[in-house]
């Protein structure tokens, strides 16, 4: 198994085997391997994501779930949660936001559960009233700098639906400029233009269906 979290666009892999997936960015020049988990090893990881001659990593350690709990506690840990919402015709909505395709999400609020939070953006950001969460999609993990604060947001994907004849408006206030309705073919033509945890979520999610 492993967990993977962006710095930017670059994948850090935690795991606890080295499986097919995995092998060749092992071995690759531009990518690091670390395998001993300890506060130096940790925070060296981190720094060498960031460093411009590093394209990807691989973090190795027999235990996962200890793996992931010192590698979390180097940053300020942020939730999110978000849908991949399906009409009557099958068709998945896609938002343009900042120069990319995108998912509605956003952060959690206090005393919200994950899945409130899900609907709750969605409505606000699609302007679609009418959505039912279907069941759990994926969890995505990104790092990104806030003033001196270094954020590791997880976030949270369901698969929803929604009804004949809703209308849908993007909310402004969160620089969404265009919604759209696609099919497969058109998600697939659109995943270059996305994040590279929301190509994930989309592949995951046309895999499945």
């Amino acid at each position: 198994m492993y967990i993977k979290i962006y710095f930017n666009n670059k994948p850090l892999f935690l795991c606890d085997a080295i499986d097919e997936e995995l092998e060749p960015f092992v071995h690759h020049d531009d990518a690091v391997f670390i395998d001993e988990l300890d506060g130096h090893t940790v925070k060296s990881m981190i720094h060498e994501m960031q460093s411009a001659d590093i394209h990807a990593g691989v973090f190795f350690h027999p235990d996962l779930e200890k793996l992931k709990k010192e590698f979390f506690k180097k940053f300020t840990l942020v939730s999110a949660a978000g849908g991949l919402v399906y009409n009557p015709g099958q068709e998945m909505l896609m938002i343009f936001r900042r120069g990319s395709w995108d998912l509605p999400k956003g952060k959690l609020d206090p005393g919200e559960t994950l899945e409130e939070c899900a609907v709750r953006e969605v409505q606000e950001e699609t302007g679609l009233k009418n959505v039912t969460l279907l069941k759990p999609l994926a969890i995505t993990y990104h790092t990104y700098h806030e003033g001196s604060k270094f954020i590791l947001k997880d976030s949270h994907w369901y698969t929803m639906k929604t009804g004949h004849g809703e209308k849908t408006i993007p909310q402004t206030e969160e620089d969404i400029q265009e919604i759209k309705w696609v099919n497969n073919e058109g998600a697939t033509a659109l995943l270059p233009a996305c994040f590279p945890s929301v190509r994930d979520v989309l592949k995951l999610a046309m895999k499945q269906a």
